[in-house]
């Protein structure tokens, strides 16, 4: 059973600026704590990432996964979803960027099923370090 989250932020930047970071991915080691490393194996034409493997700090461990990203409704938001990963079933997930005034409401949206399943108390734990991925998106946002 997949597990959800929903968390929005208002960042002092444009919807344009926040894509810009959050496509970025090459750079997340720079910013987003829990990942350790990134590989883009695919490119679309306009040289965006499409497919790429990740190695993050997961549960006290490293864990890799690969994500295929869906620019079909850009630059309005991005998705992706799991093509294969060590501990991950699925991963699904959202940003949605909204013109907020002189800011942007940044939605994240995800959904994860683990192939073992793990204490509730953990599960939360690990939720609130994903989403704390957001905070730190607005963090590199408004730098």
């Amino acid at each position: 059973m997949a597990d959800s989250a929903v968390e929005s932020e208002v960042i002092a930047a444009t919807p344009e600026h926040c894509f810009a970071v959050a496509t970025d991915v090459e750079l997340y080691p720079e910013w987003a704590h829990d990942v350790k490393e990134v590989n883009i194996r695919e490119r679309d034409a306009q040289s965006r990432p499409v497919l790429v493997d990740y190695r993050v700090a997961a549960l006290g461990r490293s864990s890799s996964y690969s994500l295929k990203y869906d620019y079909s409704q850009a630059p309005k938001s991005i998705s992706w979803h799991l093509t294969e990963g060590d501990i991950e079933r699925a991963i699904d997930g959202e940003y949605r960027f909204e013109s907020s005034g002189d800011a942007t409401k940044v939605t994240y949206l995800l959904s994860i099923e683990l192939i073992v399943p793990i204490p509730g108390f953990i599960k939360r734990r690990a939720e609130g370090r994903i989403l704390h991925t957001l905070k730190e998106l607005k963090v590199r946002c408004e730098s």
